[in-house]
């Protein structure tokens, strides 16, 4: 499933991780409907991993939000997802799915461009606790790189609702800014 529009794009997005595995439900069940939702899991073996996807992608679908498997878009067709998340150089083939990109720099952005993604998912704007170690790009630097972007862009990285509206940027993604 191809979004072609900025405009049908999720404003909000909601990504999975083992941290918050036990809140996803909850978290789900409480996101605007048409939202998306980005499952990772890479912590679970294939079969449990493949078990989660479905059931959590159908209470995703259940209140109308976009489902994306983070992985190889083979992967994300066969397991019925709408898309597909990871880095430019994975999601280089035009497979009908939405694409959405990783970048963590101007190289990545650019990569992103290349490949014609969907969207691009720039962090982490502010200090994470998915990666302790990386440096924020902070307010400033993650706007130079969003203006480089020719897709929409969506802010990741310490991201909950205080922050997003500090930021003033519609779309934006967390992994625990939702519960």
């Amino acid at each position: 499933m191809c979004v072609p529009h900025d405009q049908t794009l999720p404003l909000l997005w909601l990504l999975s991780d083992q941290r918050n595995d036990a809140r996803l439900e909850a978290a789900l069940a409480g996101l605007p409907r048409r939202s998306g939702f980005v499952f990772r899991h890479y912590h679970l073996a294939d079969a449990l991993r493949r078990k989660r996807f479905d059931a959590l992608a159908a209470l995703a679908r259940a209140r109308d939000h976009l489902v994306v498997l983070s992985g190889d878009a083979e992967l994300a067709a066969e397991w019925g997802a709408d898309g597909v998340y990871g880095p430019p150089a994975l999601l280089e083939k035009r497979t009908g799915l939405l694409r959405l990109a990783t970048a963590h720099d101007a190289g990545e952005v650019a990569a992103a461009n290349r490949c014609r993604a969907d969207a691009v998912l720039i962090s982490p704007v502010f200090a994470t606790a998915s990666h302790p170690d990386a440096k924020p790009l902070d307010p400033l630097r993650f706007r130079e790189l969003a203006a480089q972007a020719q897709m929409p862009v969506i802010a990741l990285g310490g991201m909950n609702v205080e922050r997003a509206r500090d930021l003033d940027w519609p779309r934006w993604a967390a992994i625990d800014g939702f519960s």
